[in-house]
């Protein structure tokens, strides 16, 4: 029985959550979350490219050999990568420049590599962007959430802006690898109390 586009998609978003449940791709947002600035970036660079290469896996899951399936896909999401990579570094230079490698190896990121072969590879090719999208912005909403409280507490700005004045002593620990395995940890831990608490309230009413 197919899913709706509806459940794909809150799957991806909220249920399924890559980071949050999953616990996938935490490389990159322990990495590159020191600013928000770096966190939209790479949430918008992981997104298209894995509602892209998911479209057009889902387009070639017939053809593709099982036997180099995994080559295949890596294949089209290196060519996706490297489209980004060329156009934010011609149109975001200094955003290219401060994500550094982390965008080339957006190629092997566990997320989209994951939902190449456990979704795209079976499903059809609207159903397969629907996934990308909702697993996108769900990777999208955990890494700008982490980006923007240890900017706050590691810088005391916001994108660059001071948003405390002078009184404020920023934390530096929080733009340390350290910080981002606090911020990252309550993150998890409140979504997972938050989300036991709902389901303990539908349980309830039944």
């Amino acid at each position: 029985m197919k899913q709706s586009y509806k459940k794909i998609f809150m799957d991806g978003l909220l249920h399924q959550n890559p980071v949050l449940v999953q616990l996938l791709g935490v490389c990159s947002i322990l990495a590159v979350t020191t600013s928000l600035e770096n966190a939209l970036g790479m949430s918008l660079a992981v997104t298209i490219v894995l509602t892209l290469s998911n479209m057009v896996i889902s387009l070639l899951r017939k053809i593709i050999p099982n036997e180099v399936r995994i080559v295949s896909y890596i294949v089209v999401i290196a060519g996706f990568v490297t489209v980004v990579d060329l156009l934010m570094q011609a149109f975001l230079p200094a955003l290219a420049n401060s994500l550094g490698i982390f965008i080339p190896l957006i190629v092997v990121n566990c997320i989209i590599l994951a939902r190449a072969e456990a979704f795209a590879s079976k499903n059809g090719i609207l159903a397969s962007a629907v996934d990308g999208l909702g697993m996108g912005l769900g990777y999208s909403f955990v890494i700008a959430f982490v980006g923007l409280v240890r900017e706050i507490l590691g810088n005391g700005t916001i994108l660059g802006f001071e948003i405390f004045g002078g009184f404020y002593q920023p934390c530096s620990m929080f733009i340390m690898p350290a910080g981002a395995f606090i911020v990252l940890g309550c993150t998890i831990a409140l979504y997972q109390a938050i989300h036991l608490r709902m389901e303990a309230g539908k349980e309830g009413k039944k």
